[in-house]
């Protein structure tokens, strides 16, 4: 399936694939995914790389708002956040861009799991490809990506 889904299955974590049909003129991934699977969505994250000071880090935040950029700098020890370029986060995740998950990527970089996250017993990532999500609990997300939990 995907390399992210190849890892859940190797580190024998409990996850479940959910998938839809994609649709190529929408760009709010991870609310398209909520409407078509009827997700709750306080409970649909979204994979995203961020740049502080030259340096990638993912951010694995809630699709219903924005990172503080300010604040997910000031958790990275950093001076000035951005979103990655779109062309570079594919590049080092080896992911399209609304399929990134924040499993399997490439090379593993610093990751931040919105506290907020920790309110669920199960949260919805993507599974490393457009339409494809995986139902997972916060903690295998903190494990799996040694992600540290923070508010951004």
């Amino acid at each position: 399936m995907t390399p992210a889904i190849n890892l859940l299955k190797k580190a024998k974590v409990a996850f479940q694939v959910l998938q839809f049909e994609h649709d190529p003129n929408d760009h709010d991934f991870a609310n398209e995914a909520a409407k078509k699977l009827n997700l709750d969505r306080e409970k649909v994250f979204k994979t995203l790389l961020i740049d502080v000071d030259g340096e990638l880090h993912v951010a694995v935040s809630p699709a219903t708002q924005q990172v503080d950029l300010k604040a997910f700098a000031k958790v990275c020890k950093g001076k000035k956040a951005q979103l990655a370029d779109h062309q570079i986060a594919q590049k080092v995740t080896g992911y399209l861009i609304g399929g990134i998950s924040p499993f399997a990527q490439k090379k593993q970089l610093p990751t931040l799991l919105h506290e907020s996250a920790l309110a669920f017993e199960q949260i919805y990532v993507s599974a490393g490809k457009r339409g494809v999500e995986v139902v997972i609990a916060p903690s295998d997300i903190k494990a799996i990506c040694k992600a540290k939990v923070a508010n951004f």
